[in-house]
């Protein structure tokens, strides 16, 4: 199904909810953007699955939008390292190297857990209403199934993102996630019910609105570290 290219009277375009966009983010200040965020969430989510053929055509007609947008778009995913560009013959979904995780969680361990010292340190205002917002949530997530908290999940890495006032690492770390979530999608039917990753959440919260960087540095490393267990048990 095509998704209307509509604008807002500012000149914003409208987003629809997707699954890997923090809810609320509803607008964007170009269509080249837009279509960046539609095809990403295909591609996160294995909608395009790894190794599939992306047509500009066919992704024209189901996005509603014009082939410049979508050509923007694949070739920022390109150096995301979401699409892979292969001379005369086209455009495919990147495969995922699960040869990769160990990579990406290396990274992820140290930077994430620096974010979360630097999130209790400098978290204020809106951020504290955010998380208690967040720990409400997750205290009430007996019932959810796997999706909604990998949601509530995300939800809670880009509060920490945007606590720590660095935009650059707040850029790294969107960049690493992203390529996590993917990873995450292609286990999901595979792994265990994620409610252990409410309680981490719940402990990484409480030391972000408490002030307590050790803390929070601590619970951010052992979850990247359990995220990358739990995929290597099931494959």
């Amino acid at each position: 199904m095509a998704t209307p290219s509509t604008s807002q009277g500012d000149g914003r375009h409208v987003l629809p909810e997707l699954t890997t966009l923090e809810p609320g983010v509803r607008s964007v200040g170009s269509l080249s953007e837009k279509a960046y965020y539609l095809i990403r969430d295909r591609l996160i989510t294995l909608d395009l699955p790894p190794g599939s053929t992306l047509d500009e055509r066919v992704l024209q007609r189901e996005l509603g939008l014009g082939r410049t947008p979508i050509r923007e778009a694949l070739r920022r995913l390109a150096d995301d390292r979401l699409v892979e560009v292969a001379p005369r013959r086209g455009m495919f979904a990147s495969h995922v190297d699960l040869g990769d995780l160990r990579a990406i969680s290396e990274i992820r361990i140290e930077l994430e857990g620096y974010a979360g010292r630097l999130a209790a340190q400098r978290a204020k205002g809106r951020d504290l209403e955010t998380a208690d917002e967040l720990l409400a949530e997750l205290r009430r997530t007996a019932a959810v199934d796997d999706r909604e908290l990998m949601r509530l999940d995300q939800r809670v890495h880009r509060l920490v993102y945007r606590a720590t006032y660095n935009t650059f690492l707040a850029a790294t770390l969107e960049e690493y996630f992203v390529h996590s979530l993917r990873l995450w999608f292609f286990v999901l039917d595979h792994v265990p019910h994620l409610d252990y990753a409410v309680a981490e959440h719940v402990d990484l919260l409480a030391a972000i609105r408490g002030g307590d960087a050790d803390s929070a540095e601590q619970f951010m490393r052992a979850h990247v570290a359990d995220f990358e267990d739990k995929i290597r048990a099931v494959l």
